[in-house]
């Protein structure tokens, strides 16, 4: 299994379907919610029936695909998570060299580099280790400032506008993306 490093002040470990209510509970505050779906509040039947299943669709423990859970040293706080995860892993043609990378942190946490920091480690070790992987993508709403902000650190660039299509629901949407040296 692919382990990512600890930062500085953040460690990770891969969550599984037992961690349901760790999922859960970043996804009861209406303002993290505001630019994933407009701040409707995420039931724990929709985690389990919904959430739990897609993660299965995508987790590789050898390959570091998931879901990441971030924890500060300090204190083992859970702040959140990151995911990486084959680009369109949900369709009948998932990409084999382009991964997605997304996150999501209690509000509490934001505006600390927490997210850049999360993102940033998981993304290296995974891109590391999967040499096939040829670009790191990301989407978020356009007007979702912080995550942009964070792609941008990440060394992504704007690539487009579109309609997200998705089973959750279909949303006005960014790519940006980043290429990767072969």
């Amino acid at each position: 299994m692919l382990k990512i490093p600890a930062t500085e002040r953040l460690h990770f470990a891969l969550l599984s379907e037992q961690d349901a209510p760790l999922l859960f509970e970043v996804d009861q505050d209406a303002e993290v919610m505001r630019y994933i779906n407009g701040g409707k509040l995420t039931s724990m039947q929709t985690i389990v029936e919904v959430m739990l299943p897609r993660m299965a669709q995508y987790r590789d423990a050898e390959r570091g695909y998931g879901i990441w859970q971030v924890r500060r040293s300090a204190d083992n706080v859970y702040l959140g998570w990151v995911l990486i995860r084959p680009m369109g892993f949900n369709t009948a043609t998932p990409s084999s060299d382009d991964v997605e990378i997304g996150w999501r942190l209690k509000r509490e946490y934001w505006g600390r580099g927490y997210a850049s920091e999360a993102a940033g480690a998981v993304a290296d070790v995974v891109l590391a280790n999967n040499p096939n992987i040829q670009s790191l993508s990301a989407i978020a709403m356009p007007d979702n400032a912080g995550s942009i902000g964070v792609m941008r650190k990440l060394g992504m660039q704007f690539i487009k506008r579109f309609m997200h299509r998705d089973v959750l629901g279909d949303v006005d949407a960014v790519l940006y993306q980043k290429k990767l040296a072969q």
